[in-house]
């Protein structure tokens, strides 16, 4: 007992200071969030300005807890260490913070969203995010900029921190109450969930601690449908998800997973370029005037154009897993993380029963989200940064490899796959259209690093280089050729799924094989693997979850969104979407996508986006192993 004797009024005390430091940057940190969605956003100010009082309000326990250290330190360390480590500690205390603030700012400046699932990723795969921060900001002087203004704070606080840890000692009876409250502002601070407090997903955002919410995120990186989303009887999910996927046996023993074995009337080539967030509205074809892709819009023209096909997510691995396996997207994790998932029915592995040859193509290093061990284990041929040929690369960024680099390695790999005299199937990733945006000189007219009109422009070059370098080879006539995004440039908007920021472009060209034609059917990512198959003359049985979009009746386009947690299903102009705690809600979507006015929901709807999301989950909890099973 002799510890408390003397030293918990110094304890508190000084604790109650760096609680409210903590809240000062918090509120700061939420200022300047406020002004980037205002100025760089284009939001109106007036619906934003709720965020502040509620932050605050949200900040007091995450300061409190976040401020604990301290009474450990004031209560348990000698006199006369105390003392000499004070304000050293506190100095370091006050770097932290601010440091996570500017943290959040350039995370927000990326995402428009506080510290979530995508921070708690990035921590596994540091070298390569710490490599894109050196790259796209001014680290040394950021990081001096945070010294300077740590000493001169910390210099500031002398004196307050001084008083704080002399005068009077508390009461036995007064420590317990206030240890009391240390207790409940950890429980607040991280178990308690930050309900919704308007429409506008900005606002919502800007109210929220991006401690807490990393916290949170840290903890559910994998989120069990069953557990949390609405469910409807297994039997009428399977039954509901095979008519809706186009499949006329609705038996029980009927698996949309399940290998099968049948021979194409023909056997053209197929290389599918997956493009790093290559929004549609950068594309003259939707209206884009500033002439970012001229090569992609030419063969926008001469090919067959999906005029309103959707993203699945906001990640790169939801579109591989989207163009791979065909699956609906799943709250959490991207099936692509998961370790030990080897018996899915993929695009790769369906053609490769039929006697192509599977490959995937990486840019850059494919352990960044598990991608080589993924596409490996689906029995893809796996080509990274590591095999490239020597004295390829003339240009490169902590992402990977220049696009144009790219290209010339898979010219090289296709080449090789012709003279083998099988079809060959090659999935490729580009990696230039991310931050840092640097390139090459000469090849574009913006400077490298030119930001994102840059990095789309010179994305383009690439794919044009490619193209013309490709019509040269005695394969190309006897190959189809499809470029489509994996996701957009931004998640952000108002909405809780701006649908408006899934819009991707999705093009096959074909000159000998696909005549030019623009569809206008609403489809999704996971439609592009049975549209290929059926376009290789394969019956079309093919047992994915997606449907053929060339045959799919107009008003029978839908599309499937989701954030990490949000999943949604568009239908005409309703969003249903899916949401913890059982919660579905309906939106009616505006024409261009990004507003979103809530209407009842439709039971149909309903019933049809639970069929898509807990059927996926059925398929994987029968047909896919998480890491947890091995």
């Amino acid at each position: 007992m002799n510890i408390f004797r003397g030293l918990n009024g110094y304890a508190l005390r000084v604790w109650g200071l760096a609680a409210v430091a903590a809240l000062v940057v918090f509120f700061l940190t939420r200022i300047a969030l406020l002004a980037h969605s205002v100025l760089a956003s284009e939001q109106p100010l007036a619906p934003l300005l709720g965020s502040l009082a509620l932050g605050t309000l949200r900040d007091l326990p995450v300061a409190v807890a976040a401020a604990t250290p301290w009474v450990l330190f004031e209560l348990l360390l000698p006199t006369r260490w105390r003392a000499r480590l004070r304000l050293p500690l506190f100095a370091i205390y006050l770097f932290t913070l601010l440091f996570v603030g500017v943290s959040e700012g350039l995370f927000w400046d990326e995402f428009s969203v506080r510290f979530n699932f995508i921070a708690v990723d990035y921590l596994v795969y540091t070298t390569e995010v710490v490599g894109n921060i050196r790259e796209s900001y001014p680290v040394g002087q950021i990081i001096a900029g945070l010294l300077v203004l740590t000493g001169l704070l910390a210099w500031a606080f002398r004196r307050p921190l001084q008083a704080a840890a002399s005068g009077t000692m508390l009461r036995r009876s007064q420590l317990g109450w206030c240890l009391s409250l240390i207790a409940v502002a950890w429980v607040l601070a991280w178990k308690l969930t930050t309900p919704e407090f308007s429409a506008n997903a900005y606002g919502n955002e800007l109210a929220d601690n991006g401690w807490r919410s990393f916290v949170a995120a840290a903890g559910q990186n994998r989120l069990d449908y069953r557990q949390f989303y609405a469910t409807r009887p297994d039997a009428e999910v399977m039954a509901d998800l095979r008519r809706l996927s186009g499949h006329s046996d609705v038996s029980a023993s009927r698996n949309p997973l399940q290998k099968v074995a049948y021979q194409p009337q023909r056997q053209p080539n197929v290389v599918v370029v997956m493009m790093e967030s290559m929004s549609a509205e950068y594309m003259a074809a939707f209206g884009n005037t500033e002439n970012l892709t001229p090569s992609l819009d030419r063969l926008a023209g001469e090919g067959l154009l999906f005029t309103r096909l959707y993203a699945t997510g906001t990640r790169t691995v939801r579109g591989l897993e989207a163009l791979s396996a065909g699956l609906p997207p799943q709250p959490g994790m991207s099936v692509v993380r998961w370790p030990n998932v080897s018996n899915l029915n993929t695009l790769g592995s369906t053609l490769a029963a039929r006697g192509w040859t599977p490959h995937f193509l990486y840019g850059g290093y494919g352990m960044f989200d598990n991608m080589n061990g993924y596409f490996d284990a689906q029995g893809y041929q796996v080509t990274d940064r590591t095999n490239f040929q020597e004295g390829l690369v003339k240009f490169e960024n902590i992402w990977g490899v220049a696009d144009e680099h790219l290209f010339d390695q898979a010219l090289i790999n296709l080449d090789q796959e012709a003279a083998t005299g099988k079809p060959f199937f090659f999935h490729i990733m580009t990696t230039s259209n991310h931050r840092p945006f640097t390139y090459p000189d000469g090849r574009i007219d913006i400077p490298s690093p030119g930001k994102r009109a840059g990095g789309v422009k010179y994305a383009d070059f690439a794919v044009g280089q490619f193209i013309e370098m490709a019509r040269k080879k005695p394969w190309f006539d006897n190959t189809i050729f499809v470029f489509v995004a994996d996701h957009c440039a931004s998640s952000a908007g108002k909405a809780k799924i701006p649908v408006y920021r899934y819009h991707i472009p999705a093009i096959v060209y074909a000159p000998k094989l696909v005549a030019p034609q623009r569809v206008d059917t609403l489809a999704s990512q996971i439609d592009l693997a049975p549209t290929l198959l059926a376009m290789l003359g394969l019956e079309g049985d093919d047992r994915f979850v997606g449907r053929d979009i060339l045959n799919t009746p107009p008003d029978q386009g839908r599309a499937l969104l989701s954030t990490y947690q949000n999943i949604g299903y568009l239908k005409g102009d309703l969003l249903t979407v899916l949401q913890p705690k059982r919660k579905i809600e309906t939106f009616r979507v505006s024409a261009d996508g990004k507003e979103a006015r809530p209407v009842a929901t439709d039971p149909q709807l309903a019933d049809e986006a639970i069929a898509y999301f807990q059927g996926a989950a059925m398929l994987m909890e029968k047909h896919g192993r998480r890491s947890s099973d091995s």
